[in-house]
C-alpha cells in the first residue's frame, strides 16, 4: 500500500525538519519546501494527500496558498492543516474561513501534529463503495467525494464535505458544537467551537437550498431538519 503523501511547507528550516522527521517515523511519506511558490511548482505535477502550511510565509503566505488552492478545482479538496506561532482568534478564524481543516499553533507536540493529520485523512476517505446520500435536490456521493445540487457541481473543502455528510446522516437530531468536533474533527480539537461555526456558515454560503434547513439552536449546536 502505497503511503499518504504530506506536503509540508515551512520556512523555518529547523521546524521543518522535526516535521519531516516525525512525519516519516510515523510512516508517511514527505515532501518539505521553504516558499509556497516551490510547493506549487510540483503540486500541479503529483498532488498531495494533505498539506501541512505554515502561515507566515515569506512571498505568498499560507493565506494566500490557501485561497488559490480552494479555488483550483485541481487541488480544491486536499485537505490543510495551517501552522502559525500567532495566537489571535481572528487568524485562526481567517484561516478556517479561507478553507483549512484544520489549525495548530506554535509550539506544538509532533505527535499531536501526527494524530491530526491522521484523522484528517481518515476522514476524508470515502466510507463504501457508490454510496450516495440523496437530500432533496443536494447529492453526496461519497465514493467519489462529490456534491451537486440542483445537478450543479458545488466545491467543499474535505472538512466541509464530512460535516455536511455528518448532518444529513443525523437529520433530525439536535447536534451540540462540542459533538461536532468530535466526531467529524476526530479528537478533543482545542480551537474552540467558533470552528464549527465557521464550517457551518461556509456550507451555507456554498449550498443555499439548504439554509433553511440547518437550524441554530441558540447557545447549543445545530439541527439538520427535513422542513421548517
Amino acid at each position: 500500500m502505497t503511503p499518504d503523501r504530506i506536503f509540508v511547507v515551512e520556512d523555518d528550516s529547523d521546524i521543518a525538519q522535526l516535521v519531516e522527521h516525525h512525519l516519516k517515523r510515523a510512516g508517511f511519506q514527505v515532501d518539505t519546501f521553504l516558499t509556497g511558490n516551490e510547493m506549487l511548482d510540483l503540486m500541479r505535477q503529483h498532488p498531495p494527500n494533505l498539506l501541512v502550511l505554515d502561515l507566515m510565509l515569506p512571498g505568498l503566505s499560507g493565506f494566500d496558498l490557501c485561497r488559490m488552492m480552494r479555488a483550483d478545482s485541481a487541488t480544491a479538496a486536499i485537505p490543510i492543516i495551517m501552522l502559525t506561532a500567532r495566537t489571535e482568534e481572528e487568524d485562526r478564524v481567517q484561516g478556517l474561513e479561507l478553507g483549512a481543516d484544520d489549525y495548530l499553533t506554535k509550539p506544538f507536540s509532533p505527535r499531536e501534529l501526527v494524530a491530526r493529520i491522521r484523522a484528517v485523512l481518515r476522514r476524508s476517505q470515502p466510507f463504501g463503495p457508490n454510496k450516495v446520500l440523496r437530500f432533496g435536490s443536494l447529492v453526496v456521493d461519497l465514493d467519489r467525494h462529490e456534491v451537486s445540487e440542483d445537478k450543479r457541481e458545488v466545491r467543499l473543502t474535505a472538512k466541509e464535505f464530512l460535516l455536511l455528510q455528518y448532518l444529513i446522516e443525523h437529520r433530525g437530531r439536535v447536534l451540540s458544537r462540542d459533538l461536532l468536533l468530535s466526531d467529524v474533527w476526530g479528537y478533543q480539537y482545542t480551537g474552540g467551537t467558533r470552528t464549527v461555526d465557521v464550517h457551518i456558515r461556509r456550507l451555507r454560503e456554498k449550498l443555499p437550498s439548504l439554509v433553511k434547513h440547518i437550524v441554530t439552536i441558540k447557545q447549543f449546536g445545530y439541527k439538520f431538519v427535513e422542513a421548517t
